[in-house]
């Protein structure tokens, strides 16, 4: 008996709830300004099997190659980095859920959220969670 191999294919997005500094769940400020447990701060993220995941990718490596090509060099600056991580997890997100910064949408959202130093947590814990094709399998889904 044979068995179709792409019954073990990836799963396009998933929805990952942030994480405050403290490792703890974030919720959006209710009407009292306290946490409201039911609106939990999601980024729904692109993974490893999609073409969004893999253009940004490409247009990463590019950015690394221009940058060698300009400076004789790969190194990175902090700057450079931070910015460079905000590109790609930018280019791999599908869409933020109550979450807001300055009235900001879409890529502008993304990049304010992802360059923010005071937010590195947020970005540190989207680009583990891509980096593990684990997260993107139907049954990390189903558990």
């Amino acid at each position: 008996m044979t068995t179709n191999l792409k019954k073990f294919a990836l799963v396009a997005t998933v929805a990952h709830q942030l994480r405050d500094g403290n490792d703890e769940l974030m919720f959006a400020d209710g009407p009292d300004g306290t946490p409201d447990k039911s609106k939990p701060m999601i980024a729904h993220m692109f993974g490893p099997g999609t073409k969004k995941f893999a253009n940004a990718k490409a247009a990463q490596a590019n950015r690394n190659m221009d940058r060698y090509k300009k400076k004789g060099k790969s190194d990175l600056s902090a700057e450079d980095q931070t910015k460079d991580t905000a590109e790609f997890l930018a280019a791999c997100t599908d869409r933020f859920e109550n979450i807001e910064v300055d009235g900001l949408t879409d890529k502008a959202l993304f990049m304010a959220v992802y360059s923010d130093l005071e937010l590195c947590f947020i970005p540190a814990q989207l680009d583990k969670l891509l980096s593990d094709t684990a997260n993107f399998t139907a049954t990390s889904l189903a558990a």
